[in-house]
């Protein structure tokens, strides 16, 4: 069941599973907090699942015409903050990634892990910036053209007839969220800054997931990052695109474990 912080005059939604070091996992873009169910499942025996809804997703509510990456980050320590966390890792999926980097350079005593899971450091290059205005547009006038294009893009293609009920599913839930909030996450994603330095100052372990097959976040571009941190870790998933959380459920769950339990225990 959803409990919600009071962040801004508004709320955040999250759900808090199990015992034990904390374990907190952020939703991608058009996602949300139910996207971990099959995560916590598994994992809340050897953690504390604290799954959150980012602003302007699921439950949470839309809190203005940008949510950038820091008010994400934000956001994510006001939940924290009431549950008494003072130490933990941080899963992020896509965009969820993005905000794991802003919280971790923001409260870097917090961080024991970061796990970028189909994301990365990088800031967005000038055409990417203009493709997201682009998108802010289409999704005003047609949010649900869009999310019925998009989804089903993010999986590798010979995934894509095998995972068509998840699919669906991905659709309904990502229609239920407002437009408004929609497009503050791809103004958000676009005014990003760059946080490659943070990966390589950072202390805290990192693990990158990434999946041969994606079209969003170049492997080769993962695997010039993954050399930047002290201490890094990564899985590479042959027949994965961009949802390795489902396309690839069993390696992404037993290494997350792997990864946390050596970060926090």
């Amino acid at each position: 069941m959803s409990q919600f912080v009071d962040f801004k005059n508004k709320r955040i939604a999250f759900t808090r599973e199990g015992n034990g070091p904390a374990l907190v996992l952020l939703h991608g873009f058009l996602e949300n907090k139910q996207m971990w169910k099959r995560f916590n499942d598994f994992l809340k025996e050897d953690f504390r699942i604290i799954a959150i809804d980012l602003p302007g997703f699921g439950e949470s509510d839309v809190f203005g015409d940008c949510h950038t990456m820091d008010f994400m980050a934000e956001a994510v320590k006001a939940v924290l903050d009431q549950l008494d966390i003072k130490e933990c890792v941080v899963a992020g999926h896509s965009m969820g990634g993005y905000t794991a980097l802003a919280f971790g350079e923001n409260y870097p005593e917090m961080l024991k892990g970061l796990c970028l899971f189909h994301s990365h450091a990088s800031e967005d290059p000038e055409e990417v910036k203009q493709n997201r205005l682009r998108t802010i547009d289409i999704v005003n006038k047609d949010r649900t053209g869009f999310i019925t294009h998009f989804i089903p893009d993010l999986f590798a293609p010979d995934n894509r007839a095998y995972f068509a009920a998840q699919i669906d599913e991905l659709k309904k839930r990502a229609i239920e969220h407002p437009a408004q909030g929609i497009a503050a996450a791809l103004a958000g994603m676009k005014e990003r800054p760059s946080r490659v330095n943070f990966l390589s100052q950072t202390k805290a372990p990192v693990l990158f997931i990434a999946g041969k097959q994606d079209s969003r976040i170049p492997l080769n571009k993962v695997m010039a990052q993954a050399m930047l941190p002290q201490h890094a870790e990564m899985l590479i998933l042959g027949q994965v695109g961009h949802m390795g959380w489902l396309e690839d459920e069993y390696n992404t769950i037993h290494n997350l474990r792997c990864f946390a339990y050596k970060a926090l225990i």
